[in-house]
């Protein structure tokens, strides 16, 4: 990149780093950003800056959320006694667009994978546990993304809860298997919720 400036080449270089952009697509979006107004850069620099100072994890369900609580915790006309339990706060979202579901939520922020040396004690599961067991909780809903790790996280969790005597469900299985919650449409998700299943003793024992 000698024919490029250093700050054009650093900024590219950055571009680079995140998620589902390559070389190109850095390019094409940093040359986007040399042709438009300063105002509109620095909005988009401002943005990203105010995101990083304001944003937290709810502090009772680790959603993404400006406050100590998130919007849907703080929310009375929620259904207090139903706990649907999901990986990221992008599945949140994806579950919240459907319209079906009105309880709480609680985000794990990942998922057990051994390999990838990530263990549950790295997750919110333990505060998962004690939440539930401190609340009126009648149904925990699994929605664990349909992965080989995502039903193991959710197993584990489903035994550490066993003796609570609350009705443990999961979705029902029209999300094919191996797939991820985020990219599932409005109206499978819908049906995943309006089907979910138990997950009883039986099931875990598999």
């Amino acid at each position: 990149m000698s024919e490029l400036t250093e700050s054009v080449a650093k900024t590219m270089k950055e571009f680079e780093r995140l998620p589902g952009v390559g070389k190109k697509s850095a390019e094409r979006i940093v040359y986007h950003l040399l042709k438009i107004s300063k105002e509109e850069a620095f909005a988009l620099s401002d943005s990203i800056r105010s995101m990083k100072e304001n944003v937290r994890y709810c502090k009772c369900c680790f959603n993404l959320s400006e406050e100590e609580l998130c919007d849907i915790c703080r929310d009375p006309r929620r259904d207090q006694t139903t706990l649907c339990v999901v990986e990221q706060p992008r599945d949140l979202i994806a579950l919240e667009k459907t319209g079906q579901y009105h309880g709480l939520y609680h985000v794990l922020l990942g998922r057990v994978s051994p390999l990838d040396g990530v263990g549950s004690e790295q997750l919110t599961i333990d505060s998962l546990v004690k939440r539930v067991k401190a609340g009126k909780f009648k149904e925990i809903i699994m929605a664990t993304n349909p992965t080989v790790e995502g039903d193991g996280t959710a197993l584990s969790i489903t035994n550490r809860l066993e003796g609570t005597k609350i009705k443990i469900t999961r979705l029902a299985r029209g999300i094919t298997t191996g797939s991820s919650l985020e990219f599932a449409n409005n109206e499978m998700l819908a049906d995943a919720i309006s089907g979910r299943q138990r997950f009883d003793q039986e099931e875990r024992e598999k």
